[in-house]
Parts: structure tokens; C-alpha cells; sequence
């Protein structure tokens, strides 16, 4: 790692600093556990949302339509982290399901808002209410003082993150 913390090119930290040495092996350590929990919870969502006959994706973008609806479809884009081409095929598959429904944009006619039907707040809560079941009986073990910290902590590594996404489209890799 260099002097301000970051990984030199070669991956190694710099032996220099101290600081830097105690970043990278929490940087490793927080890196192995987010990444477990990570997939603890894709696996826990695929199992509880697919069984509602939508996918993920489409769980996410029901949840943005119905929190934060009527939305424009680059404004979901944009929350899901994803190309436009591909959340019109996300919102065509909710829309075929009769969960969400694109209605005229007031403010330009050209355009086009989404907005959740009956149906997709229904689907919503539903899904919503098993994942939040599971969610406090996780939680339970945990004193609510720690509740508390790992919920600032957590949103605060999520912001953080989100500042940092590319969302241009690029290269994920920088070729020299």
C-alpha cells in the first residue's frame, strides 16, 4: 500500500506504514465476510423471491417502483444499476405480469412513467413481509445497540460504495 492506504500495483501494502498494513487486512478480512454474506443473500432472495414467479432483478425494480414510484424508466435504471435496454426488459416482464404499468408523464408527453399496480404493491408487501420475517429472527440474537451500529455502519459502507459505481458503461478494467 502506498503511504495514503491504497494497494500498491503489485497488490502488496506498502511495509512503510503501519496504518496502511492494518487497512489492507481489514480491507481482506471486511472483503471475505461481505462477500459471504453477499452470497448468503442472493441465495436467500432467489430462494424467497422466485417463488412469487419473478426474478431478483425484477424484485428490486418492483421495490423501487412501488417506494419511489411513478418513476421514469432511467430514474430505474439508474437505481438498479443498469443499462436502459436492459430494465425495459426487466419492467416488459413485470409489466406482462400485470404488476406494474407504464402510464403518460404529465410533465412531457413523450414520455413514459412507471408506475406499480395493485397486483406488484401486493406482490411487494408480500415478498416483502417473509424476507423481513427472516430478517428479525437473524437480527434477534443481537442486542439493539448492535442492531443500531451495524445498521449505520452498513448504510454508511453503502453510500460510499455508491459513490464509487461507475455507471458510465465502460471498461471494468483499465488496460495500460
Amino acid at each position: 500500500m502506498s503511504p495514503t492506504g491504497t494497494l500498491s500495483a503489485g497488490g502488496a501494502p506498502d511495509a512503510r506504514d503501519p496504518d496502511a498494513d492494518a487497512l489492507a487486512a481489514d480491507t481482506q478480512t471486511l472483503h471475505r465476510a461481505l462477500s459471504e454474506l453477499v452470497r448468503v443473500y442472493q441465495f436467500r432472495d432467489r430462494d424467497r423471491i422466485c417463488c412469487h414467479d419473478i426474478s431478483v432483478t425484477q424484485c428490486h425494480a418492483l421495490e423501487r417502483v412501488v417506494g419511489e414510484g411513478p418513476l421514469s424508466l432511467n430514474e430505474l435504471a439508474a437505481h438498479l444499476y443498469l443499462d436502459k435496454s436492459t430494465t425495459s426488459r426487466v419492467v416488459d416482464a413485470l409489466q406482462k405480469k400485470g404488476y406494474v404499468e407504464r402510464l403518460p408523464n404529465p410533465q412531457d408527453g413523450r414520455a413514459l412513467l412507471l408506475e406499480a399496480t395493485p397486483p406488484g404493491r401486493s406482490l411487494h408487501h408480500r415478498i416483502q413481509g417473509e424476507i423481513l420475517a427472516q430478517e428479525q429472527e437473524l437480527l434477534a440474537d443481537f442486542e439493539p445497540e448492535v442492531r443500531q451500529a451495524m445498521a449505520t455502519l452498513i448504510r454508511r459502507l453503502a453510500r460510499a460504495a455508491a459513490a464509487r459505481v461507475d455507471t458510465s458503461g465502460g471498461a471494468c478494467c483499465s488496460v495500460d
